[in-house]
């Protein structure tokens, strides 16, 4: 039987790895996961590479924006997800946290950021697995970015 989790990628700008985890999560675990996304110093935009890069996988993260910290709802998440922000990222209520430690691709070559969005595919479907779910395997991490 499937059950519901919360997640939450944080990263500096919540512009590129943040943004491209929550639309995995989203796309990987349907509705059995509400995935968010937030910046310790947020840009303000999310990265025309990162919109290009889900629009590969169906997804249009142009209808997200770059979202800070303070805009998470008070509950306690079942995982947090730092994305190498270090100490610019407070302590966040939760049952599980990791960091990632993933280089910001934002001035990355095209076939860097597209690694590193690759590695973000398949860590957040490790992730939701960890976590109990069942995987949407419609999508491919193998799918051309």
């Amino acid at each position: 039987m499937a059950h519901h989790v919360n997640v939450v990628f944080v990263c500096v700008e919540n512009s590129n790895r943040s943004q491209m985890a929550e639309a995995f999560a989203r796309l990987y675990g349907g509705e059995d996961v509400t995935a968010y996304s937030a910046g310790s110093r947020p840009s303000g935009t999310v990265n025309p590479k990162a919109i290009a890069a889900l629009q590969n996988f169906g997804y249009d993260l142009s209808k997200h924006h770059s979202k800070s910290l303070d805009a998470l709802p008070p509950i306690e998440f079942d995982a947090v997800i730092t994305m190498g922000c270090g100490d610019a990222c407070p302590h966040i209520r939760s049952r599980f946290h990791d960091d990632w430690s993933l280089p910001d691709p934002r001035d990355m070559s095209p076939e860097a950021y597209s690694e590193i969005c690759q590695t973000i595919s398949s860590k957040v479907k490790t992730l939701l697995g960890d976590l109990g779910l069942a995987i949407d395997t419609a999508f491919s991490e193998t799918e051309p970015i």
